[in-house]
């Protein structure tokens, strides 16, 4: 569709800007988010200044009549062409033709430089106005002679600016914008036109259902949710402060629009949760992946300390993050990961992304993370204000077991299920969830076992107790050291016990 739109607010405030800037200046710098509508706005001030516009696809052309490795040569005519016979030139897209000039393969690093610096001397001396878009950093030459003006970041009255212009009136006036804001605040006018264009047809599009097709199409998680286990907080057993604190200081702020609009609430920005192995904290991870989807994203052993990408994979996956809050960024297993980094260089760079999400745009991103044994975290870490939120997930008890035990066993076949699991909870103390799930698994092999060798059967309890036996072995076997608990730690001040050091 070539329907020209009107601008958005944020669009209308930088193309204002311009033309002023216009009427005193000579070189001029445009810049903004990708799909921000900066050719929209490069578009209003041609139709407004008059002048010429130069894109991507005229650059192309002009460099078929080039060696590929000429691009100097070829940025240079594509402009000085246009500019010959106009007072004014738009250039459109310049990163990326800055990207393909510092490619590590192109033989001619920083030429594109020099021919910026010749192009905008002799717009200077002929009088001339030249007015770059780009996304990203501007070349060195842009920098030190434009003037330069940016397209902010949309809010409300930006997006239901770009959907008016593409959904019937009485549909575009049935959305509420603000909650659509909050819940995505860092799409582009390319993205919001694509939402509106798809779903123009349906004739009771809700905001529920925008937000449905976000989900679907524009916000991704690294997180293939079909992939985890479907779990929720019913799984957890014995550990109720823990969930309490989460629904009040994660869940809410992301899942109530009215309080969070209302309060200004925000999650918190830090959270550990840190227990012994098998007590549920991964178990709350996928839990959370599965209630907030793409608002999750997972930082885990598959990203291995150290390897090339490591830094480049843990970027991206804070930067999707931001662009998605409110977010989740979930780091499983964080002391192990600590442990295997090479000289420390994570816990630093952890450090400046926790420290980044002090700004504004960053403020509704939570960083959590587990650890079996918090001492081995490094201690800037934990300092405080980057931890805002300190959870323990404990060894279930007595009751909690038993509970978790007949959960089990709730749909195993009747023999397994006539197990008293008052009794097997009695004697399996220090036993993890994960352990119990173990131990009925393990008794069901004993006892089908002895079936299948024509052996006299025993009780149902009796195999239930020799597969505790064996968790145990197992764990006298292959025990790490004990991890300290939580409330051993010091938390928020550099030393850590001797006994970790």
């Amino acid at each position: 569709m070539n329907k020209v739109i009107a601008l958005t607010p944020a669009q209308h405030t930088a193309a204002q800007h311009l033309s002023e800037a216009i009427q005193r200046g000579e070189i001029f710098s445009l810049s903004g988010e990708p799909g921000s509508g900066k050719s929209t706005v490069l578009r209003h001030i041609q139709t407004s200044a008059g002048g010429a516009y130069a894109g991507a696809r005229s650059f192309m052309a002009t460099l078929s009549r080039h060696h590929p490795r000429a691009i100097e040569e070829a940025f240079l005519d594509w402009i000085e062409a246009p500019l010959a016979h106009h007072d004014l030139l738009l250039v459109d897209d310049l990163h990326l033709i800055v990207r393909v000039a510092e490619a590590c393969v192109y033989p001619r690093a920083n030429l594109l430089d020099l021919a910026l610096n010749a192009l905008i001397g002799e717009t200077l001396a002929r009088g001339k106005r030249l007015l770059f878009a780009f996304s990203g950093d501007a070349p060195a030459p842009v920098r030190r002679y434009a003037h330069a003006v940016r397209i902010a970041t949309f809010a409300p009255a930006d997006y239901e600016a770009v959907c008016r212009a593409y959904l019937p009136g009485d549909t575009a006036g049935q959305l509420d914008y603000g909650k659509i804001h909050r819940f995505a605040p860092m799409l582009s006018a390319q993205q919001l036109k694509n939402s509106s264009l798809w779903l123009r047809e349906e004739t009771s599009l809700s905001t529920d259902r925008f937000l449905d097709y976000l989900t679907e199409q524009d916000l991704i998680s690294n997180v293939e949710i079909e992939e985890v286990a479907p779990v929720s907080w019913s799984d957890l057993k014995g550990v109720d402060d823990v969930i309490e604190a989460l629904e009040a200081k994660i869940a809410l702020p992301f899942e109530n629009d009215a309080l969070t609009a209302e309060l200004q609430l925000k999650p918190k920005r830090g959270v550990l949760l840190a227990g012994p192995p098998g007590t549920g904290k991964t178990t709350i991870g996928r839990a959370l992946a599965h209630r907030l989807k793409s608002k999750f994203f997972l930082i885990d052993g598959t990203m291995v300390a150290g390897t090339s990408d490591f830094y480049g994979q843990v970027s991206r996956v804070f930067e999707a993050a931001q662009n998605n809050a409110p977010s989740i960024i979930f780091i499983d297993d964080a002391d192990v990961i600590f442990e295997n980094e090479n000289h420390f260089g994570f816990h630093r760079y952890l450090l400046t992304m926790l420290d980044g999400l002090k700004s504004k745009s960053a403020e509704r991103v939570c960083v959590m993370m587990t650890a079996m044994n918090p001492a081995s975290l490094p201690p800037p870490v934990l300092r405080s204000g980057r931890i805002e939120l300190w959870l323990e997930t404990r060894l279930p008890d007595r009751c909690s077991r038993a509970m978790i035990l007949r959960e089990l066993l709730a749909s195993a076949p009747p023999l397994i299920a006539a197990v008293d699991a008052g009794a097997i909870a009695a004697e399996s103390d220090g036993l993890t969830g994960a352990d119990l799930k173990s131990v009925a698994e393990d008794a069901k092999l004993l006892l089908a076992h002895d079936k299948a060798s024509g052996k006299p059967l025993q009780s149902i309890e009796s195999y239930f107790r020799d597969a505790i036996a064996t968790v145990r072995n197992h764990r006298r076997t292959y025990a790490r050291k004990k991890p300290l608990a939580l409330a051993q730690i010091r938390f928020g001040f550099p030393a850590v016990p001797e006994s970790v050091r």
